[in-house]
């Protein structure tokens, strides 16, 4: 079931803590790591999960970062769907989730972008919170369908946020 909790003030901690594992476990490979989605939206409600985006210089140590990623309890589900990504879940119910990505993938600024953007426009976050709320209903457990649901509303912010960027 897709459950949508209020904003956690606890997030942004629980975003550190794992942070420093994460940079503690992978040794110099990962060279940062953010905190993404909704859980990193100053008062947006989210999955309460933490999303974090791990990004290594190189594609190639992205794959010396797998066992100790799992050492910390993260299973690896590979790409999942994103060419040049390292998926990973932690929790049962997941309460982690990380997309590692090497530093010149897209991904990367898209998510950093999508992010920012949705932090300085709290009218645009509570349209996506309006949104997501209406798809959690609509689409109960489906996490595809929901997922998919939510991109045309994503793409507009990745255009306006580009666009700010480039004006900016």
């Amino acid at each position: 079931m897709i459950v949508l909790a209020p904003y956690d003030p606890a997030w942004p901690s629980r975003f550190a803590a794992a942070r420093a594992e994460i940079l503690s476990a992978c040794g110099g490979l990962v060279i940062e790591v953010h905190h993404i989605g909704s859980t990193a939206i100053p008062g947006a409600s989210a999955k309460p999960v933490i999303d974090m985006m791990p990004v290594v210089r190189r594609f190639e140590d992205g794959a010396a970062c797998v066992a100790p990623l799992q050492v910390l309890g993260y299973q690896s589900r590979g790409e999942h769907g994103i060419a040049g990504r390292y998926y990973f879940v932690r929790g049962t119910p997941r309460s982690h989730q990380l997309h590692l990505f090497a530093a010149d993938h897209p991904e990367v600024e898209r998510h950093l972008l999508f992010r920012d953007y949705l932090r300085a426009h709290p009218d645009e976050r509570v349209a996506y919170e309006r949104l997501k709320r209406g798809l959690a209903a609509k689409f109960g457990d489906d996490r595809q369908a929901y997922a998919a649901a939510k991109t045309p509303f994503c793409d507009r912010i990745d255009h306006l946020a580009r666009a700010g960027r480039e004006h900016g």
